[in-house]
């Protein structure tokens, strides 16, 4: 495997996962009222709660698709 179908790997890796992290963000902000609801049937919690899981979830899954995706992309970017 070369430098090329790593870098090609890394960047639809990237792409699918910004467009996952887009997803989950346009649901909550347009559809708030659905997903609580969908998840307060399974699970009793808070609104404020339910914010905080949401918003650190997106957090980390961004800073993940950033650490494991994006910066090993431009790095063999440059590196090529």
């Amino acid at each position: 495997m070369n430098i090329e179908i790593v870098r090609s790997v890394l960047g639809w890796c990237s792409i699918i996962n910004t467009g996952l992290l887009l997803y989950w963000f346009l649901f909550i902000m347009f559809a708030y009222d659905w997903v609580y609801r969908l998840h307060g049937r399974w699970f009793k919690i808070p609104v404020d709660k339910f914010d905080t899981i949401h918003y650190a979830g997106m957090m980390y899954f961004k800073l993940a698709v950033f650490v494991f995706n994006i910066v090993p992309y431009f790095a063999l970017c440059i590196v090529d």
